[in-house]
């Protein structure tokens, strides 16, 4: 595989986007990969799909959004032909909003031909996850989880169970940040995050292996303190 992936536990990767440091990941199963967000370009998805079929021997099979900000979902297009899952209303709010999507990425640096091509081919959800949904990927399973309102409106969290008594993994797109403290903008929800993060914390669990949207992977313990202090941040009990 090529530099710059990390192996969280058997059949579970991670790799920080070069740039804005997003996260993407990805599941592989014996019927299938399931990649968690995109990148934030048509060349970074295309790059990331070459690489996670190489890396796993068998074809792409479905992309979970963990929210719709650009640096998480402008690379979906180049995952054409594969399902894509995100948070209910995520879909419906992408359609609407690709001047916004545009307008975000340009404001953060991105090159604007990129990001206006990507943009202007945008594939939208198919799957709309209302509280939990089970994807299987042959031997083993993957469990979305709809934690949201908080980061945005559309926040999605991706379980991955251990194996072999392995520890549990929880991506958490950018309800957690490791690399800073945690972006809110207008879309986000603050009376709400604190309650998202508990949800995080009662999928995981005290063992697991939290990956934030941004920065180093995590535990239970730095989870629980961020938590805390959003909540003091926000004026939340």
């Amino acid at each position: 595989m090529e530099a710059g992936w990390e192996e969280l536990a058997p059949g579970v990767v991670r790799h920080r986007m070069p740039g804005w440091d997003e996260t993407v990941g990805a599941v592989g199963g014996t019927a299938g990969v399931l990649v968690v967000d995109t990148g934030a370009s048509l060349r970074e998805g295309a790059r990331l799909r070459r690489q996670l079929c190489e890396r796993f021997g068998r074809r792409i099979t479905h992309v979970a959004l963990t929210h719709p900000h650009f640096d998480h979902v402008l690379g979906t297009s180049a995952f054409s032909g594969v399902e894509v899952y995100a948070a209910v209303g995520a879909d419906e709010w992408m359609a609407r909003s690709k001047d916004e999507l545009l307008a975000d990425a340009m404001r953060h640096g991105a090159d604007r031909e990129e990001a206006a091509q990507a943009v202007d081919v945008l594939v939208h959800p198919h799957h709309r996850v209302v509280g939990e949904l089970t994807v299987p990927l042959g031997d083993r399973e993957v469990t979305l989880v709809n934690v949201g309102p908080a980061h945005t409106a559309y926040d999605l969290a991706v379980l991955v169970p251990g194996v072999s008594g392995g520890r549990d993994v929880v991506f958490c797109g950018d309800l957690v940040e490791e690399s800073g403290e945690p972006q809110a903008g207008p879309d986000a929800h603050p009376v709400h995050w604190p309650a998202a993060v508990d949800r995080l914390l009662a999928l995981g669990g005290e063992d697991a292996l939290y990956v934030p949207g941004h920065g180093a992977v995590v535990d239970a313990a730095f989870v629980r303190a961020q938590r805390d202090a959003l909540a003091h941040r926000f004026g939340v009990p």
